[in-house]
């Protein structure tokens, strides 16, 4: 199968650090601080529809120095690379051994994903990646049907991973198989409600899903 990630919130442990530029980057150009649950909210989005979700009152040029600042303070934040969550490695490497493929579908530019593959030495695992700054962003399902064009893949034989709404609703748009990670953003309430095919708490359950097992 083509198992399809999303990234922040289900492979990488990025919620903290997300939460504290966007924080950072409103007070930076003259805005009140989102509240971290709000934040939180719109991990998955493309940067622009989640300043537009975030601050619906700005205007246009003060939302783009926003996300100019975002970037900026993503940047200065790049200590060291962000964690994966407890058993990531070892779940891809059992994966890619039994055969299936890697692909990833995130709200990340691809800048941002590049530099986190490079850093992280992750990129050689995936098959394919779609970003939200060079297709259309979560909950649209373009960039599903565009990994399955590259990969050559039927929607039958592919399945998305993720930590939000966004994910899951983007999967169900295509009819495909979806998997919820409840240690990410969006509680499993929320997720249930979308129909996943099965809800995780740790990422190496997945090889607990049949389609899956190894």
């Amino acid at each position: 199968m083509l198992v399809i990630l999303d990234w922040d919130g289900t492979v990488c442990n990025s919620e903290a650090r997300i939460v504290s530029c966007m924080q950072r980057a409103a007070e930076g150009v003259g805005l009140p601080a989102p509240a971290a649950g709000a934040v939180g909210n719109i991990i998955g989005l493309g940067l622009p529809e989640a300043v537009g979700i975030l601050f619906p009152e700005v205007v246009d040029d003060q939302r783009q120095r926003l996300r100019e600042r975002y970037s900026e303070e993503w940047l200065a934040a790049r200590s060291e690379p962000l964690p994966l969550f407890d058993g990531v490695l070892s779940t891809f490497d059992s994966l890619l051994g039994a055969g299936h493929k890697l692909a990833v579908a995130t709200g990340k530019s691809r800048r941002g994903l590049e530099r986190e593959f490079r850093e992280l030495g992750l990129g050689c695992m995936f098959v394919a990646s779609r970003c939200a700054d060079e297709t259309a962003s979560k909950p649209d399902p373009r960039m599903l049907r565009e990994l399955l064009v590259e990969t050559g893949c039927p929607v039958e034989e592919a399945v998305m991973v993720g930590d939000t709404v966004y994910d899951l609703n983007m999967a169900a748009a295509m009819d495909m198989a979806a998997i919820g990670v409840s240690y990410g953003v969006h509680d499993r309430e929320r997720l249930q409600a979308c129909g996943p095919r099965a809800i995780i708490d740790r990422f190496p359950e997945l090889l607990e899903w049949p389609p899956l097992g190894v």
